[in-house]
């Protein structure tokens, strides 16, 4: 069932081999799939929308600042205008019937166009603080969610340093057993475990712990006539298994 042999003492060590590998891998996966980490990529998103509304509305608000300066100033040009054809008329200057009512003409429609315009500004003034204030919503916001993914952020760091420094010493572990490991075994060991996931089960009780299915009667019956240095493999997942007292055999 298997070229490789090795001391029953060098295959029990892939079973402690093994719980380390799934300590890591169970640290990988936790580090991973913290939650402040799937919340800091949501509130990251939130900042990153937040960050182009803000361009947008200050955009808005620039080109709206200065279409209500050109509109403010249409309304001094008319008033201007105004109160110059006023003048004329005050002081006496127009004395012909028909150039006074041009004059009188003018001056109405210029007041009725300065009401125009002013209602434009006054629009315009209404739009320019409906930005301001989505402007300083957006502001506030951005703050408030600053805040929020700082202290995100230093808890996910805090979680992140005890995972490290655990699969730190597992890792530390990891090596000094893996070095009691002969190196064919080691390397048959380590080819299982890329391809499974896991490299080596214990046979418990008749059944490969690494599948979870019971072996049949020729299987063990096999196995109990192998030597014990001879590297079996099961049959079912190809994972090294590995003999202990609780085999069953």
């Amino acid at each position: 069932m298997g070229a490789v042999k090795a001391s029953p003492q060098s295959q029990l060590r892939l079973l402690d081999l093994a719980d380390l590998d799934a300590e890591l891998a169970r640290l990988d996966h936790r580090r991973s799939s913290l939650p402040e980490v799937a919340e800091l990529a949501r509130l990251e998103a939130r900042a990153a929308q937040l960050k182009d509304e803000s361009v947008v509305t200050e955009t808005e608000l620039g080109d709206l600042t200065r279409e209500q300066g050109r509109a403010e100033r249409d309304v001094d040009q008319v008033r201007a205008r105004i109160d110059r054809d006023r003048a004329r008329l005050d002081a006496g200057q127009v004395a012909a019937a028909r150039e006074l009512a041009t004059l009188q003409s003018e001056i109405e429609s210029l007041r009725k166009r300065q009401g125009d315009l002013e209602e434009i500004v006054l629009e315009l003034m209404e739009r320019r603080e409906g930005l301001v204030s989505r402007r300083d919503e957006l502001a506030a916001e951005r703050e408030s969610l600053g805040t929020e993914m700082a202290a995100l952020t230093a808890r996910r760091d805090a979680a992140f340093k005890e995972i490290d420094e655990q699969a730190g010493r597992a890792s530390e572990r990891r090596a000094q057993l893996a070095a009691e490991v002969p190196g064919d075994l080691l390397k048959l060991y380590e080819q299982i475990r890329d391809s499974r996931g896991v490299g080596a089960a214990a046979l418990r009780a008749g059944r490969c712990e690494g599948c979870h299915l019971s072996l049949n009667t020729g299987d063990l019956n096999q196995i109990r006539a192998s030597a014990p240095d001879e590297v079996l493999r099961c049959e079912e997942c190809r994972r090294i298994l590995v003999r202990t007292p609780e085999s069953g055999l």
